[in-house]
């Protein structure tokens, strides 16, 4: 009864064909006349052609945003508006008009990327029902192309911490699609699991140390980071105030999807530059960061050195080596910025984005994960306000010319390494983000395991792009970063492009 129930509902809501249609997204049969598309394009040309309707596809996406609930993906269904969005991209398609490079394509956002029809909650109760002024920018710029917001994804509470495993009322817990009792990683996990159980082909996150590469590394998807170097004509994505910040040094909205050719069109929507083409792989030079590959968990280590194999198989050059003293130097940056900047940046964004009468002070109070009242602990006491001048002005400095030195001098094309040490740990709702054993060793911190790899690169400025590297004996998905001199982006997404088609894509989650 209680399965018959929820179909009426659904039938009666979204109507017969979306229900038929539930599986579509990304790995459904029954959508399409011709086989079903895989990417964000294929979803787009099969309105472009007819084959289907934005209608029926945004039906579908919600349908199955239903259907996964279970999963914490989700904190608010853009359910009316995604369909009035759909109708015009239809009546576009019926009149003969032009239509964007994006037309139809369903997206889930971020809950702390910036919204002006939708609540941008930041994943925590004092700005649950916070309406910003505009959207942001790089949204604006998938909006604008056709891209059809279905909802705004679950995240660690104000995106501090990477297993988003949020205590918040209104959120909750995200889960692995390929194993609920895990962490589809963070902060942006319930954008990667949204891609990952088939809801949409492609989403924005936000990364500041890891946060749009270790979800999609532990959910089989692909995160970009895009470059930040220094800001200005540096930054690739210009989303000023318009993101609940943590640190404007660090932040950056950064695209995700479920193959490297959804991400690389969602930024060559918002950046304006040409879609990135697959490159050539024989002889491209990829260092191998020595201290990068060292005490991983033996089932990811298979994975990833077989990924490996395969590349130089193809005539990657690999070239071994190291970045001397390299998490030293990035220990005196990381929380230094992370922990102090918050203090300005964040009542910033409270008055650029026109959210009125919450304060700094007013989001610490009301924060429900035991590891985000912790930090934010630190963020009100200004514990690292004396070692942010240094931080930048000397330490940053150095780590940005340790990681030009490095690709210079080995001349090299990228850097590969694992995007994560383990695969997905399970989720510990107790204390949001706990401790955690690779191969039997001592317990260490969660989130000071798992950011290993990634902060370095992010506290750079550096762009970084994490792709499916292959599958665990235990069923969950390994994921396998390139990184490349800032600026490099394009030629990165070219790079994965390449070893994606070698490396393949991730099964559909329950999948044989």
């Amino acid at each position: 009864m209680r399965h018959a129930s929820r179909r009426d509902v659904l039938t009666a809501t979204l109507g017969l064909t979306a229900i038929k249609a539930i599986s579509i997204l990304p790995f459904g049969t029954q959508a399409y006349a011709q086989t079903p598309p895989q990417t964000a394009a294929g979803i787009v040309s099969a309105i472009r052609e007819k084959r289907t309707s934005a209608t029926d596809v945004v039906k579908a996406a919600l349908a199955r945003a239903e259907q996964m609930k279970h999963l914490n993906a989700i904190i608010t269904l853009n359910t009316e508006g995604a369909l009035a969005a759909a109708k015009k991209i239809d009546d576009m398609v019926a009149g003969g008009k032009p239509l964007p490079p994006l037309a139809g394509l369903p997206i889930v956002v971020k809950d702390n990327i910036n919204t002006a029809d939708l609540p941008t909650t930041g994943g925590t109760e004092a700005l649950r029902n916070a309406r910003p002024n505009a959207n942001a920018p790089s949204l604006q710029k998938l909006i604008d192309a056709g891209a059809i917001v279905v909802g705004k994804a679950n995240m660690h509470e104000l995106a501090f911490g990477i297993t988003s495993t949020n205590a918040a009322s209104f959120a909750g817990h995200v889960k692995n699609p390929y194993d609920t009792t895990r962490i589809p990683g963070g902060s942006s996990g319930g954008t990667s699991a949204s891609i990952a159980a088939g809801i949409v082909t492609a989403g924005l996150g936000s990364d500041t140390g890891g946060s749009t590469r270790i979800p999609a590394a532990l959910t089989g998807t692909v995160g970009l980071r895009p470059s930040v170097g220094n800001g200005g004509a540096q930054r690739r994505y210009h989303d000023a105030n318009a993101v609940v910040p943590i640190s404007h040094t660090r932040d950056t909205v950064g695209p995700m999807g479920r193959t490297v050719a959804d991400v690389a069109l969602l930024d060559s929507v918002i950046t304006g530059t040409p879609l990135a083409t697959p490159a050539a792989l024989k002889g491209k030079r990829i260092g191998i960061p020595t201290s990068f590959w060292n005490g991983l968990d033996p089932e990811l280590e298979a994975v990833v050195k077989t990924a490996r194999g395969k590349l130089e198989t193809a005539g990657v050059v690999f070239v071994d080596g190291d970045l001397p003293g390299l998490a030293e130097l990035n220990a005196k940056v990381s929380f230094p910025v992370a922990l102090h900047e918050p203090v300005e940046d964040i009542p910033a964004y409270l008055k650029a984005s026109g959210i009125d009468g919450v304060t700094l002070e007013d989001i610490a109070g009301k924060i429900k994960s035991p590891d985000v009242q912790g930090a934010f602990g630190a963020i009100l006491k200004d514990a690292f306000g004396k070692d942010y001048p240094d931080a930048m002005k000397v330490h940053r400095p150095a780590l940005q010319k340790l990681y030009a030195d490095y690709f210079k001098a080995n001349n090299l094309d990228a850097m590969l390494f694992p995007t994560t040490p383990a695969p997905a740990v399970p989720i510990d709702a107790e204390k949001g983000s706990g401790e955690m054993s690779i191969g039997g060793g001592k317990p260490a911190p969660t989130f000071f395991t798992m950011i290993r790899n990634t902060d370095p690169g992010s506290n750079a400025g550096i762009p970084g792009l994490s792709l499916f590297a292959g599958m665990t004996k235990g069923g969950l998905p390994v994921g396998i970063e390139i990184d490349g001199p800032v600026g490099s982006d394009t030629a990165l997404l070219a790079l994965g492009l390449a070893m994606e088609a070698l490396l393949g894509t991730a099964p559909a989650p329950g999948a044989k």
